[in-house]
């Protein structure tokens, strides 16, 4: 069970971390559908919060690979499995981050966000944040086996 669970985690870490990759490359695949919206003034469109650039990007996929690299540690895939407490810490420290981004800023991301109607707002409720807490649900799981 924890062998087809870590599986599942790191095929995700690692689809989405190279999604990053594209984008930070300069890809424009939904591309719009990243980033939050914010209503635009006097009724006009919305338009993305903010503009992410390519090297942070880069780095936010690095991040997630990082994080599928651990949950390898963890369970042994090509070595000898780490059940140092530290690594328990570290997975379970970023499974709180999946939650806390699930739950979101209140405004623009996250279960509660104020800011609704676009299409990343769609996303969001409906597979960005279910997502994030799959996958720190799955990562305490895999820290604390």
């Amino acid at each position: 069970m924890t062998f087809v669970l870590a599986q599942w985690l790191v095929t995700i870490f690692a689809l989405i971390s190279l999604i990053h990759v594209y984008w930070g490359l300069g890809g424009q695949w939904a591309a719009v559908a990243a980033v939050p919206q914010v209503p635009g003034e006097d009724g006009a469109r919305s338009r993305p919060a903010f503009k992410p650039s390519g090297w942070l990007t880069l780095l936010v996929a690095f991040g997630l690979l990082l994080v599928a690299a651990l949950v390898c540690l963890r369970v042994g895939w090509w070595m000898p499995a780490v059940s140092h407490q530290s690594l328990q810490w570290v997975i379970s420290a970023i499974a709180m981050l999946m939650f806390a981004r699930a739950i979101g800023d209140s405004n623009l991301v996250g279960f509660f966000k104020q800011v609704k109607g676009s299409k990343f707002a769609r996303l969001d409720t409906w597979v960005y944040s279910p997502l994030c807490v799959a996958l720190g649900a799955g990562l305490l799981a895999v820290a604390w086996i």
